[in-house]
This record gives C-alpha cells, sequence and structure tokens, in this order.
C-alpha cells in the first residue's frame, strides 16, 4: 500500500479518507474530522473553511497542521478564515496518551448511535463475512456514556479513560473514535463497527437474537494480512469513489 510521505501527499490522503467515510455514510452533512500525527507534536488535521460544504466534498486543502495545543505549527495554515474542529481536543489527548496511535477518526455512524441507544452492543456476530472486524469486536468495544461534545481537555480525557487501549469507542448519542497507526486503518475499523451495528439492528428487527461467534471459530479465522486487509480495503474505496480508474 502507497504511504505518504510529503505533506502534500498526507494531506491528500486524509482528504480521501474523508470522502471515503462520507461516501459510506459514515458522516453525513458537516460533521465529522480525521487527523494524522506527523511529528511528535504536529498533526494534520480536517478544518473547517468558510466555504464549509462537508466532508463529502473534503479537498486537501481543507487539511491544515497544527500542534498539540491547537496552534498553527507553520505560518499561514489557519489562514483564510480555516478553524480547527471544536473537538480537537479529542484527537490531540488521545495523539498525546497512545504513542502507537498516528491517525484519529471521528465520525457520527448513525447506525451506530442507534445501535447503541437500543442496548445493542457491537459483538463478534460474524466470522469470515468480516475478519478484522469479528476480531475487533471480541475485544470489546467500549461506551463512553456521555452524549457530549469533547471541546475540553477534561472531556477528552474522560473519553479516552472508557477506550482504554482499545482502538475503537463509542460515544453514547454521539459517534465513534477510531485510533491506528495509519489513516486507511482507522477509517476501515470505523466501517467494521458501522456494519456489524447494522446487521445486529437488522437480526434484533426481524426477531433474531444476536448470538456470538465461538472462540474455536474466532481462533480458526485466519489473519490475511495487512496487503489484502488494508490494502486490498483501501483500494476497494478509492475505487468507489471513483479515485482508482
Amino acid at each position: 500500500m502507497f504511504v505518504p510521505k510529503t505533506h502534500e501527499e498526507q494531506r491528500n490522503a486524509i482528504a480521501l479518507a474523508c470522502r471515503v467515510l462520507a461516501n459510506r455514510g459514515l458522516a453525513d452533512g458537516i460533521l465529522g474530522h480525521i487527523s494524522l500525527r506527523i511529528e511528535e507534536r504536529t498533526l494534520l488535521v480536517r478544518c473547517r473553511g468558510p466555504q464549509e460544504q462537508g466532508l463529502a466534498f473534503t479537498k486537501a486543502s481543507d487539511i491544515r497542521m497544527v500542534d498539540l495545543d491547537g496552534n498553527p505549527a507553520a505560518i499561514g495554515e489557519l489562514d483564510g478564515g480555516y478553524a480547527v474542529p471544536n473537538e480537537l481536543p479529542l484527537h490531540t489527548e488521545l495523539l498525546r496518551r497512545r504513542p502507537e496511535v498516528n491517525a484519529v477518526v471521528h465520525a457520527h455512524p448513525p447506525q451506530v448511535v442507534a445501535a447503541d441507544l437500543a442496548g445493542i452492543a457491537i459483538r463478534p456476530i460474524v466470522g469470515a463475512f468480516d475478519i478484522p472486524g469479528a476480531r475487533l469486536a471480541a475485544g470489546g468495544v467500549p461506551v463512553y456514556q456521555r452524549g457530549v461534545l469533547v471541546r475540553n481537555h477534561t472531556l477528552a480525557g474522560e473519553m479516552l479513560d472508557s477506550m482504554g487501549a482499545r482502538p475503537v469507542v463509542l460515544l453514547r448519542g454521539h459517534g465513534l473514535t477510531s485510533a491506528a497507526k495509519t489513516v486507511e486503518q482507522a477509517v476501515l475499523q470505523a466501517l467494521s463497527v458501522n456494519v456489524l451495528a447494522d446487521l445486529a439492528i437488522r437480526i434484533s428487527s426481524a426477531g433474531g437474537h444476536l448470538i456470538d461467534l465461538s472462540d474455536s471459530d474466532l481462533a480458526e479465522l485466519p489473519d490475511l494480512g495487512g496487503t489484502f486487509n488494508t490494502g486490498t480495503a483501501w483500494r476497494h474505496e478509492l475505487a468507489r469513489l471513483g479515485e482508482i480508474k
């Protein structure tokens, strides 16, 4: 999988990821954001501009560089009426606390919110249908119980206490936060959680009962590797956007 090296490539990669989120229905409207650590105290983050149109229309120019305190990390980064997300502390506190994480996705998937409010947890109900999703769910998907805007360090700390060392946390009545080494991994994790939430709602609505995959079946699921799980999966997402001909 191509790994962006320059800041221009990284901005474009984040913009594409934002459009993938919107294309998949996880970030309808103008809410949601993605960040990427590029140095120890510096990150690129999707900001809101004066002509904001939503994540589906994100351009590389909407991705701006700031430090962990939310200050512009380079001259002109917040010129032109651009502003960092209100929930920037969600990103910066996560990057501070978890050095193994480089990318953070925050989105508002309706299916995830609906499942959580219905008391339906994200569980490993599928097997080979989505192996990375099954493994993620088997490890548990915690829930931050407050339906608030995570706009300061205190609230971000509460969310991270709920999240622990897990890759994804749900936010009650709000959405989810996904963390990974790469933007692509963080987005694909969010997609898996959304699919599991959608399946759980459909099963429950049809009068069915959610049954976790057995430990023996989970153990039998192979690790198909990053080339397939991330590389091939991400090319598919870009193709859906028309970015690959």
